[in-house]
């Protein structure tokens, strides 16, 4: 099964046991997808799917972010949650450790040395990692490495 109809079956078993948070964050959830695939003009993969759902987990963070300078502790909780929500359906997230393994193994494949070869190995490690590491953590790794 898709994660897709997965995100469906969850939003109508939220809409029978009426737990609204979970029915809202999934219905909001599922209209990104749909203009996503209105964008594309085809049915997205999982892998993009993955890609819309971090978009909102970057978002929930950043507004956890501003509540918590706002003191708005109720908007907080509710930001707090629907982030929980979001990220359970992402797939398990890599380690530093994982990371570093894998952008060891991009540099020596291609051979890289130094800054100038920066754009191929976080190219090739970002695909490698799609979906399971942050590309912030990513570029920290792959400059760190590169010297």
């Amino acid at each position: 099964m898709g994660l897709k109809k997965t995100i469906e079956d969850e939003m109508k078993n939220a809409l029978k046991s009426k737990d609204d948070l979970k029915l809202q964050t999934l219905r909001f959830l599922l209209a990104q997808i749909k203009n996503k695939e209105i964008d594309a003009r085809r049915e997205l993969k999982d892998e993009e799917i993955y890609k819309v759902i971090q978009t909102l987990v970057k978002q929930r963070k950043e507004g956890i972010e501003i509540f918590e300078k706002a003191g708005r502790t109720e908007l907080l909780e509710k930001e707090k949650r629907e982030l929980e929500l979001l990220e359970s359906y992402l797939p398990k997230m890599l380690t530093d450790e994982e990371i570093e393994k894998i952008t060891d193994e991009v540099i020596k494949e291609l051979n890289a040395s130094g800054a100038k070869d920066f754009g191929r190995v976080m190219k090739t490690v970002m695909t490698r990692v799609s979906g399971r590491a942050d590309g912030g953590k990513v570029n920290e790794i792959v400059k760190k490495k590169l010297g």
